[in-house]
């Protein structure tokens, strides 16, 4: 309420101008001891009818000794000011905050803004949970211009010079509903109201101008676009109103623009249409009784942003009645709720409209997880399968708001619908937080590339005759057996005879890192040699208890000197799971004689060769387009981005043994400058050499030499010579894979091997 006698008195809508300053100034104390009374009785005021604005209150039913400062104020209607409020106690610190706001000029603010006060002053704790990532007006302008308002723009330039074509095309402005299932504090509301009231203000301006020649006019009948064509579901009650009071407030906004340039003040005042905004919850109310699909033009918004493992149990138990149906439901992050109650109403819709082109439209920010890795089978083989189709899309690129608390999201902007239309477009970024480019698109994959509907699904085994990916050691130790570099010093000095068991220990960010640790690998130890050492016997007593209390790993209790996996070869190819989204490689490398954990992957038998293709820009396009996201950092997969990865078919002759060995020469050519820069003073770490900002001119140019050679033996099988972009890289990979898994027998029942068991046919110790 406070926010709209702001605006008011900055706006036209109280007169005289700054009336409401002038009341808190001259009618209340310096203590602020009166401040609430005083609010309360104008709130009252503003919520009866004065005889004025002849919108069927024409009876004054104000009292005739109300005094004439309070009288001057007009009657506001639309519920703002209905409910009766409890006193507000204020002191002399608030009442001096409430006339510095006062001093303001709102009339220039946006609405807008209003979002990202609201983030700002939650904790980090409930922005979490509710998933509340307040957009940009950049960021939603993404989404309404490739959704509606370039179309209509369009339209607008194609009949400006028609008259009655001009006069229909207004008309149909009118029609347009909008609807946000997570309005929030309604920014994508309050910018879609606005670049509309801004094209229709065009529309009169070329009207107008062209039938009269001047701009004085009164366009009270003129001005058909009203907030009521505006509706939302925002589940925090605050936020709900705050949505509605701010599409008020960008009404009256506006409207000055209105008066400004016709010369005539306008204004909606006493208000005779609200905008419908629901307090609830999106995923239990039915979406057609807050708007029949009939009558929705587009669905549109920014859900909520909560992973698959930061979902609470409230959370989960609304998710569930949603995607029950959906084979597989469990991995999928809770935005995709909306997009599956999204298809559900515009094929509602679909049902009862006749006209193709009149079926709601939708679009949604979205985390990129719900286009990359597991999620992708998961989601989109319903979605496509209900007739989804995507119109536009924003690929990657970095969350930005003008909140406090801003979270490092990576997202994505998907537009979609049930009609398949022309002119798709793609927009790519080459930097996540610069801007992007379009690209015309004929189809566009639930992958976001220019190409068919495939669907990467987990695979047991490699589409290409490759060696395999192992996922790495799992200790089940608590941590007992994995040592630092001083622990292991301290641990040598007191058992001196365990030394020989040691051996180094990595994840995937110690090796990214330069990190050492040690572990305790005995797979080799015999009974004696375990009773030899005391202190390692009480270590496994320890390890033994532990296991005997998890129920996961009770199994493994009798041998607690083992890990899960007893077996790994000598030398491999590492991968880690994980690696920052700033990097362009993943920082893969060779090994030796180490013990990796299952934060990371390896490949036995991997050779120069395999180094080369898995280091290459071609492949790492394609982790980035296929692999999952951990926060916002890359991960790496076996069953979806190793084994689905399309290798180049390299046959038995001299053009393909030519293609290797320069792959290889140029992979070794990457391996030796990497190794001339760790093996320096000090050492450079991967982390280093893989950072943008540090990354060697030397090896910059290694891994360009190598990217030329792999895509050289790529051109055997339909590559190009050179790529603009991942997306066009992926949308080639895509191909091949198809081409691939065509000759691939259909998979029949799998035979169930124990994960252990699969580790176990690992070579060598």
């Amino acid at each position: 309420r406070l926010l709209f006698c702001l605006f008011a008195d900055d706006t036209g809508i109280f007169q005289p101008a700054q009336s409401f300053r002038a009341l808190m100034e001259e009618r209340t104390g310096p203590d602020g001891s009166d401040l609430g009374a005083r609010l309360a009785q104008l709130f009252q005021v503003l919520n009866t009818p004065d005889g004025a604005g002849g919108d069927g209150n024409a009876v004054n039913r104000r009292s005739p000794a109300l005094d004439d400062q309070l009288a001057a104020f007009p009657y506001i209607n639309g519920k703002l000011f209905d409910e009766a409020l409890p006193l507000a106690d204020f002191s002399g610190a608030m009442r001096e905050a409430l006339l510095d706001a006062c001093a303001l000029d709102w009339s220039a603010i946006s609405p807008a803004i209003f979002g990202s006060l609201f983030q700002s002053i939650m904790d980090d704790k409930a922005r979490r949970h509710l998933g509340a990532h307040y957009t940009s007006e950049e960021n939603i302008l993404k989404l309404i211009k490739p959704l509606f308002l370039d179309e209509l723009r369009a339209e607008f330039n194609k009949v400006k010079g028609q008259r009655n074509k001009l006069f229909e095309f207004h008309k149909s402005l009118r029609q347009l509903t909008f609807f946000d299932p997570a309005c929030g504090c309604g920014n994508f509301l309050v910018i879609a109201y606005r670049e509309l009231r801004e094209l229709e203000l065009e529309v009169l301006r070329a009207a107008l101008l062209r039938d009269q020649g001047q701009r004085n006019v009164d366009v009270h009948s003129l001005i058909g676009i009203d907030v009521d064509q505006f509706h939302g579901i925002e589940i925090e009650e605050f936020p709900a109103q705050i949505a509605q009071v701010a599409l008020w407030l960008m009404d009256h906004q506006m409207n000055l623009r209105v008066s400004e340039e016709f010369g005539l003040y306008f204004a909606r005042i006493p208000l005779r249409t609200s905008p419908h905004i629901v307090h609830g919850n999106a995923l239990q109310l039915d979406w057609n009784e807050v708007l029949p699909a009939e009558r929705c033009s587009y669905v549109l918004g920014n859900p909520p942003f909560v992973g698959k493992k930061e979902q609470s149990k409230k959370q989960k138990a609304e998710f569930a009645p949603v995607m029950k149906h959906i084979h597989g439901f469990g991995v999928l992050d809770y935005v995709t709720a909306w997009y599956v109650k999204a298809t559900k109403y515009v094929l509602l819709a679909r049902s009862t409209i006749r006209n193709v082109q009149n079926i709601p439209r939708c679009a949604f920010v979205s985390t990129n997880s719900i286009t990359q890795g597991e999620q992708v089978g998961v989601l989109w083989s319903w979605l496509l399968s209900q007739g989804v189709q995507i119109h536009f899309a924003h690929r990657t690129f970095s969350w930005s708001n003008e909140a406090k608390g801003n979270a490092a999201v990576h997202c994505v902007i998907i537009g979609f619908g049930i009609d398949n239309r022309e002119g798709k477009i793609i927009y790519e970024y080459e930097d996540v937080k610069g801007e992007p480019h379009s690209i015309t698109a004929s189809h566009i994959n639930p992958y976001l590339v220019d190409f068919d509907d495939v669907l990467l699904q987990r695979r047991s085994t490699p589409i290409c005759p490759v060696p395999p990916l192992i996922e790495g050691i799992t200790p089940l130790d608590n941590g007992l057996l994995a040592f630092s570099s001083q622990e292991y010093s301290e641990f040598i000095a007191l058992e001196p005879t365990s030394k020989r068991w040691f051996r180094p220990w990595l994840t995937g960010n110690n090796y990214i890192n330069g990190e050492s640790r040690y572990c305790l690998w005995l797979s080799d130890a015999t009974p004696s040699d375990l009773k030899a050492m005391p202190h390692v016997l009480a270590k496994l007593a320890q390890v033994r208890n532990f296991r005997l209390n998890s129920k996961s790993s009770q199994k493994f209790a009798a041998t607690p000197w083992l890990f899960r996996e007893i077996t790994i070869p000598a030398r491999y190819l590492l991968i880690p799971k994980t690696s920052s989204e700033r990097r362009q490689f993943f920082p893969l490398g060779y090994v030796e004689r180490v013990v990796v954990s299952n934060s990371a992957l390896y490949l036995s038998g991997g050779e120069t060769y395999h180094f080369g293709i898995l280091a290459s820009t071609m492949h790492n396009a394609w982790v980035r387009s296929t692999g999952g996201r951990l926060k916002s950092d890359f991960r790496y997969s076996k069953d979806i981005v190793y084994n689905n990865f399309p290798w180049p078919k390299l046959d038995d002759n001299a053009a393909s043994s030519k293609a290797r060995a320069a792959i290889e020469t140029a992979a070794q050519a990457v391996l030796d400058v990497r190794a001339k820069f760790q093996s320096g003073t000090p050492p450079a770490t991967l982390a280093d050499l893989y950072d943008p900002l540090t990354m060697p001119p030397e090896l910059q140019k290694a891994h360009q030499k190598l990217d030329a050679a792999v895509d050289k033996a790529y051109e055997a099988s339909g590559g190009k010579k050179s790529y603009k972009s991942d997306a066009e890289r992926v949308a080639f990979l895509f191909g091949l894979y198809q081409q691939y898994t065509s000759l691939l027998p259909v998979a029949g029942a799998r035979a169930k091997r124990s994960r252990a068991a699969s580790k176990r046919g690992a070579t060598g110790h």
